[in-house]
């Protein structure tokens, strides 16, 4: 009767270190391009937001005949005309997690001013922390 010889052959530790230093460079290169891709696409989403508030809020003036003096009235509102939600949920946070700027009126005759504050949340700063404001 012939016997088999099994035979278990694995990586050595060499060939481990080399496989994980070579992921570890292809990261490092990789990495950077993609952190900057979420932060554009975070500052974009909040664009796109505020893209739909304003059409809300236009639906809103075409009803009412005067912008909302909240955000949350898009959604629910005890006034005569009231012809809404004009928003198909809540209010969201801006990609932050940070609640949009809205008031009324707006600066420099603007009949309201929308913003998102970037990162940190507040008024003003510099790359993810600069202010998205909607024109």
């Amino acid at each position: 009767m012939l016997k088999r010889k099994l035979v278990h052959r694995g990586f050595s530790l060499i060939e481990l270190l080399i496989v994980i230093m070579i992921i570890g460079l292809l990261a490092s290169l990789v990495a950077p391009t993609m952190f900057s891709k979420v932060s554009s696409s975070q500052r974009k989403t909040a664009a796109a937001q505020m893209q739909m508030f304003e059409t809300a809020l236009d639906t809103y003036r075409l009803d009412m005949g005067s912008y909302p003096e909240s955000l949350q009235e898009l959604r629910q509102s005890d006034k005569q005309g009231w012809d809404g939600p004009y928003l198909p949920k809540d209010v969201p946070m801006d990609p932050w997690d940070n609640p949009y700027a809205y008031k009324v009126p707006g600066d420099d005759g603007k009949p309201y001013y929308l913003a998102s504050y970037g990162k940190d949340g507040q008024k003003g700063g510099k790359d993810d922390n600069e202010d998205i404001v909607h024109q």
